[in-house]
C-alpha cells in the first residue's frame, strides 16, 4: 500500500513580515493528512492568523514580507502558488466576514463559487438553498449582507465555501462571533463534513473547549511563531501547557482538579459529557452541600439612575424590531446584555449611543432626551466599543489611535500620556505602541478599541462582544483592568456577549434580548440555570452545569461555589 502523502506540509517555514524586525513564524515543521480534523491553537499575536495565510497562499499578497522554507499544499510549493491556485484546495472562510463578501445579497454571495462555474440557474438554487438551510441562513437569502450580525455574516461565508468543492476547509477564529448553540452547530457542522464529505478541516481558534464539543485529531500548540507541540485532545490537556501560555483549559476541568489532579491514565478528559467522574461525584456532592458564602445580589436602586428607557420602539425597513417598554440603568451596574445572533442586542446598544434615533419612546440618559443631542454629546456619557475593530480605528499608529479622542477633548500632554501608557499595558499594546495599526491581527486591534474608549472614562461604557479574539490571558487582564476602572469610578458597563463565563466573572445583572425586546431580566447564575429561557434564546449553559448534572446536583449552585 502506497504511503499516503500529507495534503499540507510545512518544511522549515519562516516568515517576517517587512514592518518587523523579527519574523512572525520560525522553523515551521508541520503535516497535515487528507481527511484529518486539526486544531491551531495558541495565544493572540503567536502567529496562527499568519500561519493560516501561510497554507492559503494570502501570505503572498501585496507583497507582505519574506519567507524561507517552504509550504507544499497538494503538491504545490508556495514559491509557485498564486491565491487563485490556492484556492482550488483550499477553501477559506477568514476571521474577518465582511472582507469575504461579493454578493448584494446573502443567497447571491452564497452563489458566487457556483456562477463562476456557470452552474444552470435550477440547479443553482437548489444548491444555495441546500448550503443556506445547512447554515441556518435559508430565511434570509435576500438580506444584504452587511445588514446581518457577526455572527450570520460568519454563517454565510462558511455557506459560499460548502459550494465549493475544495477538499481543504480552513477557518480563521470561526466561532468568535457566534452564540454558544450556533458556536456548537458549527462545530457539529465541520465535524460532519470531514466525516461525511472527507474534508480535511483546520480551524485556527484559542476557544478551546468551545472546537472540543467534537473531537480533534490534533491540537498543534503555536506561541511566539513556533509549533510548541503537536498532541491529541486527551494528551495536551493532561499537560500544563495551556495555563503557561495564556488558553483557557476547559471549565469543567478546572472545576475537577480543585477536588483532586486528573489522573494521567484518564481517558476521554476532552468531553464533560464523557470524562469518567469515578472518584469525583462524592467531593462533587459535598461541595455543594456546604454552607453558602454567596453575597446576596448586588443592589443598586439607590444609585443615580443613568439610563432609563421608556416605551422604546425601532423599526427596520417598516418593520417592527426594538420594543422595550421599560428597563433603567444605574450608576455601577455590571450588565451582560445577551441573546442569539440578530436578536437585537446591537440594535439596542447603537440606539443607547446615539448611532440610531428612537422612532417611538424615550431614552434619557444622565437626565437628557438623546433625541435632542448629538451623537458627540452623547458619545461623551456613552462609550460604545463596537464588534468590528476595523470600523473604528481612524489613526496610522497604535499610540496615536489611544490618544485620540483625548487630544479631541484637550487634556493636558502630561494626562495624555498618563492615561495612554496605562491603557496600553494593561491591553498588553504598550511595546506595540509604535506599530502601525495594519501589522496588528484581529485580536490586538480588538484590545486597541478598548484602550481607546477605557482612556475617556465615560459614564455608561458599553462593549460588544470584547472578547472575541482574544485568548484567556489578554481576557482576563483586560476584563479585570474594565471591571476595575469601572468599580474605581462608579460607571455602568453593559457586555454584549455571547461568553457566559463572561457574564458569570464579570457581571451581576444579565438583560436577555429576543426578537428586539427583553424577555429575562436577573442575576446571571440563575439565567443559566433557566434551561427553557435558554433554548429559546439559542444559548447553552457552561459546562460546569452539565457537569452538575452528570452527577445530580444543583448546576446553579456548583457554578456560584466555583466561581472564580
Amino acid at each position: 500500500m502506497a504511503e499516503v502523502q500529507p495534503i499540507i506540509s510545512f518544511e522549515d517555514f519562516t516568515f517576517r513580515y517587512k514592518s518587523q524586525d523579527e519574523p512572525t513564524l520560525k522553523h515551521i515543521n508541520l503535516d497535515v493528512f487528507p481527511g484529518e480534523k486539526v486544531l491551531i491553537l495558541g495565544p493572540s499575536g503567536s502567529g496562527k492568523s499568519t500561519l493560516a495565510k501561510a497554507i492559503n497562499g494570502l501570505i503572498l499578497d501585496k507583497d507582505n514580507g519574506g519567507f524561507t522554507g517552504d509550504v507544499v499544499v497538494n503538491g504545490e510549493s508556495l514559491n509557485d502558488a498564486t491565491v487563485f491556485s490556492r484556492s482550488s484546495t483550499i477553501g477559506t472562510v477568514l476571521q474577518d466576514s465582511n472582507s469575504q463578501f461579493v454578493g448584494l445579497s446573502v443567497g447571491e454571495d452564497i452563489a458566487f463559487y457556483l456562477e463562476n462555474l456557470n452552474t444552470p440557474l435550477p440547479e443553482m438554487k437548489e444548491k444555495v438553498a441546500s448550503s443556506a438551510k445547512i447554515i441556518g441562513m435559508h430565511n434570509l437569502l435576500k438580506r444584504l449582507p452587511f445588514s446581518l450580525s457577526g455572527g450570520q455574516k460568519q454563517r454565510v461565508t462558511v455557506g459560499g465555501v460548502l459550494n465549493g468543492d475544495a477538499p481543504v476547509i480552513l477557518l480563521d477564529e470561526p466561532l468568535a462571533a457566534l452564540n454558544p448553540k450556533m458556536s456548537n452547530q458549527m462545530i457539529e457542522l465541520l465535524d460532519n463534513l470531514n466525516k461525511k464529505n472527507n474534508k480535511t478541516i483546520v480551524i485556527v481558534e484559542h476557544r478551546l473547549e468551545e472546537v472540543l464539543h467534537r473531537n480533534i485529531d490534533k491540537i498543534v500548540l503555536v506561541a511566539d511563531g513556533e509549533i510548541v507541540t503537536v498532541a491529541t485532545s486527551d494528551e495536551l490537556l493532561k499537560t500544563d501547557l495551556l495555563e503557561k501560555y495564556g488558553i483557557r483549559r476547559p471549565l469543567y476541568l478546572e472545576c475537577l482538579e480543585r477536588l483532586g489532579k486528573v489522573e494521567t491514565n484518564s481517558r476521554n478528559i476532552w468531553n464533560v459529557d464523557r470524562i469518567d467522574l469515578t472518584g469525583y461525584q462524592d467531593k462533587l456532592r459535598q461541595l455543594v452541600a456546604k454552607p453558602s458564602t454567596e453575597q446576596s445580589n448586588a443592589d443598586y436602586s439607590n444609585k443615580e439612575n443613568l439610563i432609563e428607557i421608556n416605551n422604546l420602539r425601532f423599526s427596520y425597513d417598516n418593520q417592527p424590531f426594538v420594543h422595550i417598554d421599560n428597563l433603567q440603568i444605574n450608576r455601577g451596574e455590571k450588565i451582560s446584555l445577551i441573546g442569539k445572533n440578530g436578536a437585537g442586542k446591537s440594535t439596542f446598544a447603537q440606539l443607547l449611543c446615539g448611532v440610531l434615533k428612537p422612532q417611538l419612546g424615550t431614552i434619557n440618559e444622565l437626565g437628557n432626551d438623546i433625541e435632542k443631542q448629538s451623537i458627540q454629546e452623547v458619545g461623551q456619557q456613552v462609550g460604545y466599543i463596537i464588534q468590528d475593530p476595523d470600523k473604528m480605528i481612524v489613526e496610522d499608529t497604535v499610540i496615536d489611535e489611544v490618544a485620540l479622542a483625548l487630544k479631541l477633548h484637550g487634556f493636558a500632554s502630561e494626562e495624555i500620556k498618563l492615561r495612554v501608557d496605562k491603557a496600553l499595558k494593561v491591553t498588553d499594546l504598550y511595546s506595540m505602541r509604535n506599530w502601525p495599526v495594519d501589522a496588528l491581527s484581529f485580536g490586538q486591534k480588538k484590545r486597541l478599541t478598548i484602550a481607546s474608549m477605557l482612556v475617556i472614562k465615560p459614564a455608561v461604557l458599553i462593549l460588544d462582544e470584547p472578547t472575541a479574539g482574544q485568548d484567556f490571558r489578554h481576557y482576563k487582564q483586560m476584563m479585570d483592568f474594565v471591571n476595575q476602572l469601572v468599580s474605581q469610578n462608579d460607571m455602568a458597563m453593559i457586555v454584549i456577549t455571547h461568553d457566559m463565563q463572561l457574564a458569570l466573572d464579570y457581571t451581576d445583572r444579565t438583560i436577555v434580548i429576543d426578537n428586539g425586546g427583553v424577555i429575562s431580566d436577573k442575576d446571571p447564575y440563575a439565567t443559566l440555570a433557566d434551561k427553557e429561557l435558554l433554548t429559546r434564546t439559542g444559548l447553552v449553559q457552561t459546562s460546569i452545569y452539565k457537569l452538575a448534572d452528570r452527577v445530580g446536583v444543583s448546576g446553579e449552585k456548583l457554578a456560584r461555589t466555583v466561581s472564580i
